[in-house]
């Protein structure tokens, strides 16, 4: 029973990352094994030194995706998640709208937000009063502002499934606890900072994990829209171009792959080790 799920991981999971952190220290456009040259780190060094003009760019987009996700949209849905867990009339409903986001596909998400953000028939322009006039914004083709455009369509997904997350993870927690904190005289800010979320460490450090990954992944929504362009420079986008693009520069593709697995990988890591570290002591 274990082993067919384990098979099926490691052929397309764990080996085809092996093969990207060997392809990573070579030379190869894809065509014939026989012309895969041996470069050591110079994809690496190229990368660093900003010999590839793209990748900082992405680099720090991937970043501001991070903040964004962290210290906005999972706040948002930790809110929503405590108003929903109050049993407020309609609340089944509100759920459903809120994680409706979430079972749509990425390209159903990007085109519903391109009709949003259309300069020319789009809602938020209509509702400016700019649609089909000089004043009309270009949402997703103004390099200074599509990405925050963008992160509101992704945050708009996220939100709906960190409140299902914590929404799931209230629901568990013994009533008794609120009861005691509220004799104590405990507000009910109070009683969730320093009560309720406490005894969520299991669900926050999921949240953790699920939102390092989804930011740092991130890939979807920006290829939709001008395939990572102009603007929407993200890290995940730069191994696509190098390995399946035009260039079909396979190891420096995978050396930009490897970039963001650890970049993925350490910070989550060194949080679970920490945690569990704690929790064991």
């Amino acid at each position: 029973m274990v082993g067919v799920p384990l098979v099926v991981a490691a052929s397309l999971v764990w080996l085809p990352t092996v093969v990207s952190f060997i392809l990573s220290f070579t030379s190869w456009n894809g065509i014939g094994l026989d012309r895969i040259r041996f470069i050591g780190l110079k994809n690496y060094s190229d990368l660093l030194a900003g010999i590839y003009p793209p990748f900082y760019p992405a680099l720090w987009h991937n970043l501001i995706w991070l903040l964004v996700f962290a210290l906005i949209a999972t706040p948002m849905g930790i809110f929503l998640a405590v108003l929903l867990d109050k049993e407020i009339r309609g609340t089944r409903f509100y759920q459903s709208a809120i994680y409706l986001p979430v079972v749509l596909s990425l390209a159903i998400v990007g085109f519903i937000w391109q009709l949003i953000y259309s300069p020319d028939q789009g809602l938020i322009n209509n509702l400016l009063g700019t649609a089909r006039t000089a004043q009309a914004v270009d949402w997703l083709g103004n390099r200074n502002v599509n990405l925050w455009a963008i992160l509101v369509a992704a945050s708009w997904r996220h939100i709906g499934y960190i409140m299902v997350l914590y929404l799931a993870g209230l629901k568990a927690v013994d009533p008794s606890l609120r009861e005691a904190a509220a004799i104590d005289g405990a507000s009910e800010a109070q009683s969730f900072l320093r009560v309720v979320f406490p005894v969520l460490r299991p669900i926050n450090i999921v949240i953790i994990v699920i939102t390092v990954i989804e930011s740092l992944r991130a890939f979807d929504l920006v290829y939709i829209t001008n395939r990572g362009l102009n603007g929407l420079e993200l890290l995940s986008v730069l191994v696509t171009n190098n390995i399946i693009g035009e260039a079909s520069r396979i190891g420096f593709g995978s050396a930009v792959a490897v970039i963001l697995l650890a970049v993925s990988v350490v910070p989550i890591v060194v949080y679970l080790s920490r945690a569990m570290r704690e929790q064991a002591g």
